[in-house]
């Protein structure tokens, strides 16, 4: 049969679950947004695929194109699903920090990754620096740019707070997310405040990244390293919106690679580090007694590309 659904059509309406255990000492009750569930495994699929939609109605995609991305994986998987499907090549650029298991997908997928240096923002080896010119140099290479891209707060603004919404039954007290490219957290925190004004929007932040002290005080703050992947920065994303962010709060790698481990294995949800960060700041909200509930956490990816790292206890002995 020529023209049916394809994989792409199995992108996003992911499960909104109720936490019972890890939430059971909470004021408020605990739910989590299963993004890891979506077929590439994270919450980027949604975002990669507007992108290429986007790019495709206006007339900057044609037959065979690379697609060329800085990731920390999650989009370079994304994009690998949308190209199987459609016929791109895709090139990654992945900081050095990042996990093997997200190279060894990649590579899997067919993707060519170039690791770039743990550098900071402007600095040339910077992985989105590094991106840019591969794109620049390329015949026929498009950078999806998901950094600044509108498309991506735009498809969660019209799909995933919508759905998270409905799920709740219109019950939505505050919503709790990490920023990457921070289109998720700005999508999702406007179309809710915008369906009730009442509804907080938590930033879950890792000790070291700089976006917490910009909410919380009003000025980035102490940049420094964390071994969490995929969320935190040393700078505003592009796509941002910090006005949509009513407060942050700060959690350490022990304690998100802890809540990661906490949620396989008393929840049964299999995500990486990233939603342990997002869970371990939404039982702190649900346990407030100046806030309506219920809480929502966002969950970004799977725990299928950590293996090689927290998951690892030799791993986590020599590192935390």
């Amino acid at each position: 049969m020529s023209g049916g659904p394809t994989i792409l059509d199995a992108i996003g309406n992911t499960p909104l679950v109720a936490l019972e255990r890890i939430g059971r000492d909470c004021r408020l009750p605990l739910f989590a947004k299963c993004e890891h569930l979506n077929p590439g495994g994270s919450v980027k699929d949604r975002m990669a695929l507007a992108i290429i939609d986007a790019a495709e109605r206006e007339g900057r995609l044609r037959a065979g194109a690379t697609l060329v991305e800085a990731t920390a994986g999650n989009t370079g998987m994304a994009l690998a699903l949308i190209a199987a499907v459609r016929g791109y090549q895709v090139v990654c650029v992945m900081p050095e920090k990042m996990s093997l298991d997200k190279r060894r997908a990649l590579s899997a997928m067919g993707v060519e990754t170039v690791i770039a240096d743990n550098a900071p923002p402007g600095d040339p080896r910077n992985f989105q620096m590094v991106a840019r010119r591969i794109a620049e140099e390329r015949e026929g290479a498009l950078l999806t740019n998901q950094f600044h891209c509108q498309a991506n707060p735009a498809i969660h603004e019209s799909t995933t707070g919508p759905e998270i919404l409905e799920q709740s039954g219109g019950q939505v007290g505050a919503f709790v997310a990490g920023v990457g490219t921070g289109g998720t957290i700005t999508g999702v925190g406007r179309f809710l405040k915008r369906a009730r004004s009442s509804i907080k929007v938590v930033l879950a932040d890792p000790v070291g990244s700089r976006l917490a002290g910009l909410v919380n005080d009003g000025q980035l703050g102490e940049d420094g390293k964390y071994l969490v992947e995929g969320i935190g920065s040393s700078e505003v994303p592009g796509v941002l919106d910090p006005s949509v962010i009513d407060f942050a709060e700060t959690v350490s790698d022990r304690e998100s690679f802890a809540m990661a481990q906490r949620l396989v294995r008393e929840e049964g949800l299999l995500v990486g580090g990233s939603a342990g960060t997002a869970v371990v700041a939404a039982v702190r909200v649900a346990q407030r007694d100046d806030l309506e509930g219920p809480v929502v956490a966002l969950l970004p990816d799977h725990w299928d590309r950590y293996q090689t790292t927290f998951f690892d206890p030799q791993w986590s002995q020599e590192r935390l």
